[in-house]
């Protein structure tokens, strides 16, 4: 079995002054660096934490995580079966529930991939590789909900 690593940094930079004396003392604030690679994410924790909305939360990366790894599988078995896709635009939506106590977890997320295909003749079959990608994505094997999907394919 082969084993992949990564690494990332993250660095908080909401130090008001006074660290994290309270809840309000500190900003949320921070930057998501990966070793070698071009640039860096701003991230802080979604408004409803107190976060920066203009900055994504790692509710956003995650649910970017998802959307990603499944289109990229989505493409590749695409390219295998060769169907040739010409455009793939995704608005993923997920559902996270808080409990009482302040912690949480996602419950639900919808897929709804928008796909250009060249061929009429096999948008069912374009549709159906959807739930092999989902059963491909590295991201949706380690979630413990279910993930939907909800593909519009058409013809160009």
């Amino acid at each position: 079995m082969k084993k992949h690593t990564y690494e990332i940094k993250v660095e908080w930079t909401g130090n008001e002054g006074t660290g994290t004396l309270d809840y309000k003392s500190y900003n949320r604030n921070h930057k998501i660096i990966a070793p070698g690679k071009y640039g860096e994410i701003s991230g802080s924790s979604d408004p409803s934490f107190l976060g920066d909305k203009a900055r994504y939360n790692p509710e956003d990366l995650f649910l970017s995580s998802l959307s990603a790894c499944h289109m990229l599988w989505y493409l590749h078995l695409c390219a295998v079966h060769k169907i040739i896709v010409t455009e793939y635009l995704d608005d993923a939506m997920g559902t996270m529930e808080e409990t009482e106590n302040g912690n949480g977890r996602f419950t639900e997320v919808i897929l709804n991939p928008k796909v250009k295909i060249t061929d009429f003749n096999r948008i069912e079959e374009a549709n159906d590789l959807h739930k092999e990608a989902n059963k491909m994505c590295f991201i949706a094997n380690s979630c413990n909900f279910k993930i939907g999907h909800h593909p519009t394919t058409t013809a160009v």
